[in-house]
């Protein structure tokens, strides 16, 4: 049995754009704590290796903090470490790759090519290829994995059945024919479960922390073991502030139906609101000052309907006017169906005015 750690798309000296100057410069902070946080994960579990696919950095450059810390921890850590430069980090003369006196359990590959290390103690291959530019054709295509070995690993940045793709596209038919034990992946933020092409298993664990609204949720690591029925993941959190949107639908009392719909630990993480539904005109600033303190950082979006604006033509001689009167009379016979009628009057008077339809 190996145990291997697989982790990716980590993204040091991130800008963390939308933040302010002293939130990003600790989200910053916060990235870095991670890779402490992943040695630690990597003692813990007994790992035999740790994968890194890809964009470890944020760039071709680092802060010189950075890369202090990294190789500070990877000194520490036990066991052998593999890294394959992406396109953001991409191998090229000047980079904290080729520069840094890494330590000797750390294997840079540095070719577009793949590079086959062994590990006789593990009877084990480890393959790897890297962006040596921000694009690169694919890394995979013709190679065919050595069966000298019991397990036979690769670990590479890219995208898969991706034609067009300038980031290593990789087929299905290409992971299949490479009769690898498993393919690590990186470039995909978004955890993807255990596949599987042909007899060859692989995966991308997701970036290590969101840095936007299109990264939401937890964020972490593979725990990968493979065993004679061959690889099993476990998706193993990391810790660190989250990014998260929240759809809430507001009423008369915008403040109060918030609060109902906040969970309970908001403080740490980033959040988007978007304040639905008929409402009465909000006022942005007076919520985002009493909810400001309840989150690392709020931006509230405001989606609702202006009830105001809905019943301004009713009763007119038209077909518009008729409509609305219809609906203002059954709401005065049935209150409880305000919010539907209210909405059923906005979205049909979008469609008469040919206005586009709002979210509800």
């Amino acid at each position: 049995m190996i145990k291997i750690l697989h982790a990716a798309d980590f993204h040091l000296d991130s800008a963390f754009h939308g933040l302010t100057p002293e939130q990003a410069s600790s989200r910053r902070q916060e990235q870095r704590h991670l890779v402490e946080e992943l040695i630690d994960l990597c003692q813990s579990q007994k790992c035999d290796l740790i994968l890194l696919a890809g964009d470890l950095f944020d760039s071709d450059r680092a802060y010189t903090d950075t890369i202090d810390l990294l190789i500070r921890n990877f000194s520490r850590c036990p066991v052998p470490i593999f890294i394959a430069p992406g396109n953001h980090d991409f191998y090229t003369p000047g980079s904290p790759y080729q520069t840094a006196a890494w330590p000797e359990n750390v294997h840079i590959f540095t070719s577009p090519h793949v590079q086959t290390i062994a590990l006789p103690a593990l009877d084990c291959l480890v393959s790897g290829a890297a962006f040596t530019t921000p694009r690169s054709q694919s890394m995979l295509e013709n190679f065919s994995a050595d069966k000298s070995a019991k397990y036979h690993l690769m670990v590479l940045h890219g995208e898969v059945d991706i034609p067009a793709s300038s980031y290593n596209p990789i087929t299905k038919e290409q992971i299949a024919a490479s009769n690898l034990t498993y393919l690590a992946l990186g470039h995909i933020h978004q955890a993807s479960g255990l596949k599987k092409a042909g007899k060859t298993y692989y995966a991308w664990p997701g970036c290590s922390m969101g840095r936007g609204f299109d990264e939401t949720g937890p964020k972490g690591v593979y725990l990968i073991t493979i065993d004679d029925a061959g690889p099993q993941a476990q998706f193993i959190p990391l810790s660190g502030r989250r990014y998260e949107t929240l759809q809430v639908r507001v009423g008369d009392d915008p403040l109060s139906a918030i609060m109902a719909a906040l969970p309970a630990d908001t403080q740490d993480h980033i959040y988007r609101i978007f304040l639905t539904g008929p409402s009465p005109s909000l006022d942005l600033n007076s919520l985002y000052e009493v909810l400001s303190s309840r989150f690392f950082s709020l931006q509230l979006r405001d989606q609702t309907i202006p009830i105001r604006d809905v019943w301004a033509h009713a009763g007119e001689d038209n077909l518009k006017g008729l409509f609305l009167q219809e609906l203002s009379q059954a709401i005065a016979s049935d209150p409880k169906i305000r919010d539907i009628a209210t909405l059923a009057a906005q979205l049909t008077l979008a469609i008469m005015e040919h206005r586009e339809v709002p979210e509800s």
